[in-house]
């Protein structure tokens, strides 16, 4: 058998799926009428295992593993390290100083954008986002150090 992109990203799917459950199995899942707050993380992580097992079974018709190209993977590790950069500094910073900054960092750094534009356009999203889920969605966010 040879190893093809689809058996590595089902893999994956199915790995990452697996973990999911595993570490919100302590959450309530609650019942149909009533859900508890395990109940979506259980979902999601049941429908990833279905279809990364869907990617496994179809993948003879995808691209051998070992012609695909990563002349791309340095723009792919620079938008994981500033995300896990976000993750880290979320709780600490908040969600607007964090989510900004990082919209900043991956328009300028990444895709190479004008500062200007970028800083506008990150603080134009987050604040959308913001109002959306503490106003509309009455869903609490992390606050930042300044009270925000």
């Amino acid at each position: 058998m040879n190893l093809r992109a689809d058996h590595v990203a089902g893999g994956a799917f199915v790995a990452f799926g697996a973990l999911i459950i595993a570490l919100s199995g302590d959450l309530p899942t609650g019942q149909l009428s009533m859900p508890g707050s395990g109940f979506l993380p259980k979902i999601v992580a049941v429908l990833m295992i279905v279809f990364g097992l869907a990617l496994i079974v179809r993948a003879r018709e995808g691209k051998p593993f070992s012609e695909i190209p990563w002349d791309d993977g340095k723009h792919a590790l620079l938008v994981t390290i500033i995300t896990a950069a976000a993750i880290g500094f979320y709780i600490y910073l908040g969600f607007v100083i964090t989510m900004t900054l990082m919209m900043v960092a991956l328009l300028i750094l990444i895709e190479r954008r004008n500062l200007l534009i970028a800083g506008t356009y990150s603080a134009a999203v987050v604040l959308l986002a913001y109002v959306c889920f503490t106003f509309l969605l009455k869903s609490p966010l992390p606050t930042s150090p300044l009270g925000y």
